[in-house]
């Protein structure tokens, strides 16, 4: 049985951005389908709106999925998990921009996006 992880790899993989291969991931644990799942983590993809600039989707569709999952926890539950999640994949990543972790700039790639995508798969399953 593939992880989550390697699911969410296997998506990205098959056309989805970073967002929506890894919420897609976790269709299964939110009473979401996955084609809205789709559509609300359209934008997302190459650092928001294919500008770089914003934070990586992959963190971005884990953050969705977390929120959904936590729709009946308090919001101070949630908003713990998600910054446990920013300052994990931070720690791992060194970047949580999509700029930064393609090394526009710098010219050094800190982290491909199927490896960013199975880090915020892996980092979210511990979460939930």
């Amino acid at each position: 049985m593939a992880t989550r992880a390697e699911i969410a790899v296997e998506n990205k993989m098959n056309g989805m951005n970073c967002a929506q291969a890894v919420a897609c991931a976790f269709a299964d644990k939110v009473d979401i389908d996955k084609e809205t799942l789709l559509a609300l983590t359209q934008t997302f993809g190459v650092g928001i709106g294919a500008t770089m600039e914003g934070t990586c989707g992959a963190i971005v569709g884990a953050n969705v999925i977390l929120g959904l999952a936590g729709k009946d926890d308090t919001r101070p539950v949630n908003m713990k998990k998600a910054g446990e999640l920013l300052r994990t994949f931070q720690a791992q990543n060194g970047a949580v921009t999509c700029k930064e972790l393609k090394g526009i700039g710098t010219g050094v790639v800190l982290r491909e996006c199927n490896d960013c995508v199975a880090d915020a798969a892996n980092f979210l399953e511990k979460l939930i």
